[in-house]
């Protein structure tokens, strides 16, 4: 019977019945297993495996815990127990810290994973899960046919650990990261009881990843019939079987990452020699401030000359303006060195450079305030389409706002990031140049020198990671209040008004 449910995936046949999890669980355990054969038998041996719920079952099989036979039993009981579970029971996912999840649980409540700083999942009894999600503001609720990781599980453990005194367990040849710890794994997988509480536990995946990049980690592939768990892992992360892709394609792309014998791979493929000689390139993209080219002239576009801005339209029904760019970690390597908790974050001298330069346009060079108020994350791989709107003129002053999607989805939503106000220099072209000789003496004369030494290093600790690009802190001194800075970054500054590493350096 489960041969032909998982036969009748993707067709009308049957295929709803994959929705139970006596099917499900078999169904995923079936594809990572098959898939991870497929890429052992191509010369990809991983380094360390991390399993999620039932795929740490998966892991535990392929790492040598159990034979096939062994695995199967453990895999079909543990699905069919849940299925016989009373139904009832909700999960949903939120955007919150496990910190403040925790603080809002009541009786009936379990958190079940926790896949990234702010990517929980709760589980438990429906009234009281969907009444303690309503108090985020973010939340999806999962198809699901019964509540994983609770307590609604426990009837059913006692039966499962009988089943697991049944099979025989060996040392695994492969290492993995524990779903219930968090931790690369050791005798304890070994005990029936690891994975009884493996049914009742929380998955502890945002650890069992922080625990693979402590171990020297850098590239994964997701081995499973969707990219769901990829979105969680901060860096190069493939998943083998893309929804709504050709899997031929998708499984090749991820071997990109993996480093396989590619002689297996394409049997009867030979190697080439690729030509010496450096490939010429020539740019057809315009180039200047302001000009209109070809048909982007004609639909109101202007080409920009910043770095980090492309092009300028002209609002039909007002006097402001549009900014927009593309932005990505491949356009601007530099900003990949700017990471807030691991996360590629654009840093606030980064917007604080669009709005200027939208002011700047529009004869309002003077930035009064900007509210940063939803960071602009960077996905590792794709790219962040991003707007700088510029209103009307009212008293002078301007309202500005920066916004952003994913380039790759026309129909997600916007993002607001920041706003702020704008306005003219009132004191432009008036007065004299005065010069200033108060620092003509460097350091200041009578400036206590501050420590700078490990200043970088401080920052990361706390989760905030600079990049050597970023570290231009040479010196600090203070006087009477005042600090003085000696600040030097090696980043190329054409085109910038004030290039957002010199400014974040300040």
């Amino acid at each position: 019977m489960y041969d032909e449910v998982v036969a009748a995936f993707g067709f009308d046949i049957d295929a709803a019945r994959l929705d139970e999890t006596r099917f499900t669980q078999a169904a995923l355990f079936a594809v990572e297993v098959a898939t991870f054969r497929l890429l052992q038998s191509w010369g990809v041996r991983p380094d360390l495996l991390l399993g999620h719920s039932i795929g740490e079952l998966a892991a535990a099989h392929v790492a040598g815990l159990w034979s096939l036979a062994d695995a199967v039993k453990v895999v079909a009981a543990r699905g069919a127990l849940m299925q016989a579970l009373p139904s009832g029971g909700a999960m949903v996912a939120v955007q919150a810290t496990e910190d403040d999840v925790i603080a809002r649980l009541v009786d009936g409540v379990s958190i079940a994973a926790v896949n990234g700083p702010q990517a929980v999942v709760i589980s438990g009894d429906e009234d009281a899960v969907l009444a303690v999600a309503a108090g985020f503001d973010k939340t999806r609720r999962l198809r699901v046919s019964h509540a994983f990781h609770s307590a609604r599980m426990e009837p059913m453990l006692r039966d499962f650990a009988a089943v697991l005194d049944e099979v025989v367990f060996a040392a695994p040849s492969l290492g993995w990261v524990s779903n219930v710890t968090g931790e690369p794994v050791g005798v304890e997988v070994m005990d029936p009881q690891y994975w009884v509480r493996q049914v009742r536990q929380p998955v502890r995946f945002a650890d069992g990843l922080a625990a693979m990049r402590a171990a020297g980690v850098t590239r994964f592939i997701e081995v499973g019939p969707s990219g769901a768990l990829a979105t969680h892992v901060d860096g190069v992360c493939l998943p083998t079987i893309r929804k709504n892709r050709d899997e031929a394609t998708s499984i090749v792309q991820a071997l990109a990452v993996a480093g396989p014998d590619w002689v297996k791979v394409f049997p009867g493929a030979r190697r080439i020699e690729l030509p010496t000689y450096a490939f010429q390139h020539q740019r057809f993209w315009p180039e200047g401030v302001g000009v209109g080219v070809g048909d982007l002239s004609r639909v109101g576009l202007e080409v920009l000359g910043h770095p980090l801005l492309d092009v300028v339209v002209s609002l039909a029904d007002s006097d402001g303006v549009v900014l927009t760019a593309g932005v990505s970690v491949q356009s601007s390597g530099w900003l990949a060195e700017h990471r807030v908790f691991g996360q590629v974050v654009v840093p606030a001298a980064v917007l604080v450079e669009w709005v200027l330069c939208a002011g700047v346009l529009v004869g309002c060079e003077v930035l009064v305030e900007l509210t940063v108020q939803v960071p602009l994350v960077l996905p590792e791989r794709g790219v962040r389409q991003v707007q700088v709107v510029v209103g009307d003129a009212v008293g002078g002053r301007r309202g500005v706002g920066v916004y952003s999607r994913p380039a790759e989805d026309a129909g997600a939503g916007w993002v607001r990031h920041a706003v702020g106000e704008l306005e003219a220099d009132a004191d432009a072209g008036a007065g004299a140049v005065v010069e200033d000789t108060s620092l003509a003496v460097w350091p200041p004369v009578g400036a206590e020198e501050l420590p700078v030494a490990g200043w970088y290093d401080a920052l990361a600790s706390a989760g905030l990671g600079y990049g050597p690009v970023f570290q231009g802190l040479r010196g600090l001194w203070r006087r009477d209040g005042e600090v003085f800075a000696d600040v030097n970054v090696d980043v190329d500054v054409e085109g910038f008004g004030i290039h957002p590493v010199l400014l974040d350096a300040v």
